[in-house]
């Protein structure tokens, strides 16, 4: 009699387990699903189908608009692939020192459909050549 009872046991921890896991899976996949887009992908997107996104290309110097205290900008962000898809973005916080124009970006935000505007939570700013080079330097002088 006492096998049946830890055959039960058993069977219910496991269906417990098993379906905990499953929600932590769906609920993480479900809710925190951020697209890692170019300009031409996110000009080709219906509008609102992706309410979330990450957006990579580089900062035109036509119509960079730099806040006076530096805490934020708006500026057209060319595709590198195409540079005839270009997209406006609005983004309202610190800058960081190596933004300028002609530098490779990545923005995270949302889409704003009606006014194809990609307004940006996060703005950062993909590190140089210039100190890729030195790095190199710097690691063959020390080995």
């Amino acid at each position: 009699m006492a096998k049946k009872t830890n055959k039960t046991v058993y069977a219910v921890a496991l269906t417990l387990f098993l379906g905990g896991l499953g929600y932590l899976i769906f609920s993480g996949l479900s809710q925190d699903s951020v697209y890692f887009l170019n300009v031409s992908e996110a000009l080709a997107v219906e509008p609102g189908e992706v309410r979330q996104a990450r957006l990579f290309g580089k900062v035109s110097p036509e119509g960079l608009v730099l806040d006076p205290d530096n805490l934020g900008t708006s500026f057209t962000l060319i595709d590198k692939m195409d540079p005839t898809k270009t997209m406006r973005v609005q983004y309202r916080g610190a800058l960081p020192d190596t933004f300028k124009e002609d530098v490779e970006v990545i923005l995270e935000g949302g889409l704003d459909p009606s006014a194809s505007v990609f307004t940006a939570r996060t703005l950062v700013t993909k590190c140089p050549s210039k100190y890729e080079e030195e790095s190199r330097q710097m690691e063959q002088s020390k080995g």
